[in-house]
C-alpha cells in the first residue's frame, strides 16, 4: 500500500516537520514554505500543480486560502488540517461537498496568550522607539527623540474578546492606561462582562458611543477584529484621519483589516506618530513592498516598526488534532 502524501504549506520558520517525525514511516511529508497567493490566475493553477498528488494537506493560519475552485481540483484530497479552530480562509460548505474532513487544532500554554504578548512588544517597541535607537547606537550615534509614556494615555482596543480583554487588562494594571473599546456590536453590558472576566471591575472597558469617537480619542488604537466580509477594511481612510497627529496603530490581528494603501499615505505623510504591524494584505511582504523600501521616520514619514508574524502560538497547535469537521 502507497504511503500517504502529506504536504505542509507556509512553514516559514521549518517548525512543523518536527511535530511528524514519528509518521515518516507511513507518510511521505513534503514542505512548501514559499506561499503561493491563490488570487493571482497563474499562482492559482501553480498550487493546484503542487498539491495536486497530496491526501493531506497542513494549512498554516490563514496563509494559503482554500475557496471552492481550489478544493474542486484536489481530488486526492482527503483531509485539511489548520494550525487555530477557526480560519475563515477555508471555503467549509465546499469540503464538505467534496467529502473533505476539516480539522483545526488548539494548544495554547497557560498564561497570557502569544498574541497578546507580542501586541505589548510592539506598543512598546514602537512608543519607546527601541528598534530605531537600537540600530543608531550600532552604528555609531545615540538618542534620537523621546520615547512616549504610556501612563494616562488612552489605550483603544477595536475588538474586545479574549484577546483585546487581555491587551486592555495589562495596559490597565501594568501601565494605568484608560481603555476605550468598540466593535460593530459592542455594548457597555458585554464590556463590562469581559472586564470581571479579566478580574477588573465595571467600567474599567468604557465603550465609545461611536466609531468616529473611538478614533478620535484613542492615543494607541490595537486591532482585535476577526477578519471577514463585514470587518474587512474596517479601518480606512477617514478613521485613520480622524486619528490624533500623536498616535499609534498597532495591527496583530490580521492585514485586510486596514486599508494599507490609505494608512501608507498616512504615515509617508506623517499625520500619525506610528504604527507597529505583524500581519499584511500580502504575506510574505515582497521585497519591493513599500513597507521595506519606505525610510520611515525620515523626512517627516511617520516612524514604523514591523516583525514576520510572531503573535500565535505554534506547537500544540500543530502537535495534535483536537477538533474535526467533516
Amino acid at each position: 500500500m502507497a504511503p500517504l502524501k502529506f504536504a505542509i504549506l507556509d512553514d516559514y520558520q521549518g517548525i512543523a516537520p518536527a511535530y511528524f517525525t514519528s509518521l515518516e514511516s507511513r507518510v511521505e511529508i513534503s514542505s512548501f514554505p514559499e506561499t503561493l497567493d491563490p488570487r493571482n490566475p497563474a499562482q492559482h493553477a501553480a498550487l493546484v500543480q503542487r498539491l495536486l498528488p497530496f491526501d493531506i494537506i497542513l494549512a498554516m493560519r490563514e496563509r494559503t486560502p482554500f475557496a471552492a475552485d481550489t478544493i474542486a481540483s484536489l481530488p486526492n484530497l482527503k483531509l485539511l488540517l489548520t494550525t487555530g479552530t477557526r480560519n475563515l480562509a477555508l471555503d467549509l460548505e465546499a469540503f464538505t461537498r467534496s467529502n473533505v474532513a476539516v480539522a483545526g487544532t488548539e494548544g495554547r500554554p497557560p498564561g497570557v496568550n502569544s498574541t497578546v504578548q507580542h501586541t505589548w512588544a510592539l506598543i512598546l517597541g514602537l512608543a519607546r522607539n527601541i528598534a530605531r535607537d537600537d540600530a543608531a547606537v550600532k552604528r555609531g550615534a545615540w538618542q534620537g527623540s523621546l520615547g512616549i509614556n504610556l501612563s494616562g494615555k488612552t489605550l483603544g482596543l477595536l475588538g474586545l474578546g479574549k484577546l483585546g480583554s487581555q491587551v486592555g487588562n495589562i495596559g490597565t494594571l501594568a501601565f494605568g492606561m484608560k481603555v476605550l473599546a468598540w466593535s460593530t456590536n459592542l455594548t457597555q453590558e458585554k464590556a463590562d462582562e469581559q472586564a470581571h472576566a479579566q478580574g477588573l471591575p465595571a467600567g474599567t472597558f468604557a465603550v465609545a458611543a461611536s466609531k468616529e469617537e473611538f478614533f478620535a480619542h484613542a492615543d494607541i488604537v490595537s486591532v482585535h477584529s476577526v477578519l471577514s466580509d463585514r470587518s474587512r477594511g474596517i479601518i480606512g481612510a477617514a478613521e485613520i484621519a480622524n486619528m490624533r497627529s500623536s498616535a499609534l496603530i498597532i495591527n496583530t490581528s490580521r492585514g485586510p483589516l486596514i486599508e494599507e494603501q490609505a494608512l501608507l499615505e498616512a504615515l509617508n505623510a506623517g499625520r500619525i506618530r506610528g504604527a507597529a504591524l505583524d500581519v499584511f494584505d500580502l504575506e510574505p511582504l515582497p521585497l519591493d513592498s513599500p513597507w521595506r523600501t519606505t525610510h520611515w521616520g525620515q523626512d517627516g514619514r511617520s516612524e514604523v516598526l514591523l516583525s514576520p508574524p510572531h503573535g500565535i502560538w505554534r506547537g500544540g497547535a500543530i502537535a495534535g488534532v483536537v477538533s474535526r469537521n467533516s
